[in-house]
């Protein structure tokens, strides 16, 4: 019996250490970031720091665990290429507003004060190429509104399709 408990042992130990070393690296998704410039149809300019997702693997981690965001911070999801997009916000504890950005940098659709760790589908509505997510309600606090126009930056990095 002693055996078998000192097996057992080393065997939950040995899990314990593979499983350490493996979901940590599994969590953590490097995000280049930048500054991006939404200009509302009021013409205030509205300053952004952003991580791009543009990978696959980035942009289905995305703002998933953050439970902070800054007034001025968010996420810039590029999908390389024109399509609806549908998103969700499992895992995500914070509430998101939602931008959805056509190929041209026009804003299309805002999906106001998403609800956190909801798994319903949150739509595009229309083809996009983009999606901003920045705090909960801070769109509303800025006016940013469909009709609003992200300045593409010309260094903007560009989506990396699988």
């Amino acid at each position: 019996m002693r055996k078998v408990s000192k097996h057992m042992t080393s065997a939950f130990v040995a899990l314990f250490v593979f499983f350490s070393g493996i979901l940590p690296a599994q969590a953590q998704v490097a995000f280049d970031t930048g500054t991006l410039t939404i200009t509302t149809q009021a013409g205030k300019q509205l300053e952004f720091e952003v991580e791009w997702a543009l990978t696959a693997e980035q942009r289905a981690r995305g703002l998933m665990e953050r439970e902070t965001l800054a007034d001025n911070a968010g996420m810039l999801f590029d999908f390389g290429e024109t399509r609806m997009v549908t998103m969700w916000m499992a895992n995500t504890p914070l509430s998101l507003d939602m931008v959805f950005i056509d190929e041209a940098g026009v804003v299309v659709r805002v999906a106001e004060k998403t609800t956190p760790f909801s798994e319903a589908i949150v739509g595009s509505g229309k083809p996009v190429r983009y999606a901003l997510e920045i705090r909960g309600g801070r769109a509303a606090e800025l006016g940013l509104t469909a009709g609003a126009r992200l300045v593409l930056p010309l260094d903007l990095p560009q989506a990396k399709t699988p």
